[in-house]
């Protein structure tokens, strides 16, 4: 239980990083740089304060968490890039693909048994996706390549929830900070490589959206996020996952004001509804399994 509220929580603020992508006058890997450095930063100074450091001797699966930074790293980088193409609506529910992902990704590595019905889900879920792209390009700069940069961040994210599964012993804050760096490491590179060098000053609203989706939306709930994930099976991540693009869709159609057609709305609900229906229908065969072997 304590996992789930967690992951309602991370979920919940999580819906709401495009709102706050938009305000900030930077360029994608800028931002995910500056995140990044926020977070780290804050998690360093609270391990210290309570006299926690991170312990690299002995240290096993450091491969795998650097990987997994770096991956994350660049998974944001492709959603900010998605929400400048398309709406933060589209962008997020492409984005939303990520945890039928996560569930395949868990039964060809992890031998999670995964059910046709739930093959099922994810075959709508793709089709649904054509749906959403707004073929008008209203409140687009060009909609198909941002469903495809979406979807290439929901591919990144389901390889760095897969990759955190099977790291063991390393608690979940320690685990974000050393990913963190990782993150830094190839995001300092990106910019560089793109000729950013933040020069486009920040303050007032920009500076304060800055500041909050690095401290709360990535140093705080990373730390919740992978945390509760640790304790959960991919069926129970695809079931909480529906939460961020639920609040993202409300959120960008509240303050936003962004355009979000019948058909859009269509495509959105089967989404949700294919991965909603994919997570209880293996929750169901998990309880049935155990049911069967108490008999």
């Amino acid at each position: 239980m304590k996992s789930k509220l967690l992951m309602i929580l991370s979920m919940s603020t999580f819906g709401t990083v495009g709102l706050f992508v938009r305000m900030i006058p930077l360029t994608s890997g800028e931002i995910a740089l500056a995140r990044a450095v926020l977070a780290a930063a804050a998690i360093a100074l609270y391990l210290a304060l309570v006299r926690k450091p991170v312990r690299l001797r002995g240290l096993r699966g450091g491969g795998l968490l650097l990987l997994s930074g770096a991956l994350m790293g660049f998974n944001w980088v492709a959603l900010f890039e998605a929400y400048r193409y398309t709406t933060v609506s589209v962008a997020t529910l492409s984005y939303n693909i990520a945890p039928l992902l996560v569930m395949v990704l868990s039964a060809l590595l992890m031998h999670e048994k995964m059910s046709r019905f739930q093959l099922l889900c994810l075959l709508m879920s793709m089709l649904s996706l054509a749906l959403i792209v707004n073929t008008s390009g209203a409140g687009s700069a060009n909609p198909a390549l941002g469903v495809l940069l979406g979807l290439l961040a929901a591919m990144l994210y389901a390889s760095v929830v897969m990759l955190n599964r099977l790291i063991k012993d390393v608690g979940g804050v320690h685990r974000t900070l050393l990913q963190f760096i990782a993150a830094i490491a190839v995001l300092v590179s990106y910019v560089l490589l793109g000729g950013g060098a933040f020069t486009q000053p920040l303050a007032g609203r920009a500076l304060l959206a800055l500041l909050t989706l690095g401290l709360v939306h990535t140093g705080l709930m990373y730390c919740l996020y992978f945390t509760a994930i640790q304790g959960l099976k991919g069926r129970e991540i695809a079931i909480l996952s529906f939460i961020d693009p639920l609040v993202a869709v409300i959120g960008s159609a509240l303050f936003l004001q962004e355009p979000f057609t019948p058909r859009q709305m269509l495509g959105g609900a089967v989404i949700l509804l294919a991965t909603y229906l994919s997570g209880r229908a293996g929750r169901r065969e998990e309880q049935r399994l155990s049911s069967a072997e108490v008999h």
